[in-house]
């Protein structure tokens, strides 16, 4: 028997990502905090539900980042997919510079670990820059796309 807690995301990170949104100095509860992790869980599972769904239709055992971003669409999440499509050009315009630097730099580039926002096991990992997010008050149905 599979426990629930495998299938939600872990409590500390949830807490973490909430506390940015809040004041210094506020305080969340742990019932907000697993309330919280419940619902994130459950829309990342509802969201990829779809896109599985998507790819099973196509015959593909693969969910991409365009799947997601469809089935974001296909949901009623139109402004979610449109971030998010932004940040998966982003994160590939990213990588390809990336390859492009490895094949040109050769092995001058895997010694300057300076270089690198994280290294693991030896290798160098440059973590793509962070999706950008905004906070909309209530009533404010203007979007405005980061340039």
């Amino acid at each position: 028997m599979v426990d629930e807690q495998d299938h939600l995301l872990p409590i500390a990170n949830v807490g973490r990502i909430m506390k940015q949104i809040l004041p210094p100095r506020a305080k969340i509860s742990k019932e907000a905090k697993e309330t919280m992790q419940e619902c994130a869980s459950e829309f990342i599972s509802f969201v990829t539900g779809e896109a599985s769904d998507k790819c099973h239709k196509e015959n593909r055992k693969t969910v991409n980042g365009d799947d997601i971003c469809w089935a974001l669409s296909a949901l009623g999440f139109d402004d979610y997919a449109e971030a998010i499509l932004r940040y998966l050009h982003k994160y590939r315009e990213f990588e390809r510079e990336r390859a492009n630097q490895n094949k040109v730099g050769g092995s001058e580039d895997k010694d300057e670990a300076s270089n690198c926002k994280c290294i693991q096991a030896g290798k160098q990992t440059v973590i793509p820059p962070p999706l950008e997010c905004r906070v909309i008050e209530k009533g404010n149905s203007s979007l405005t796309k980061p340039s």
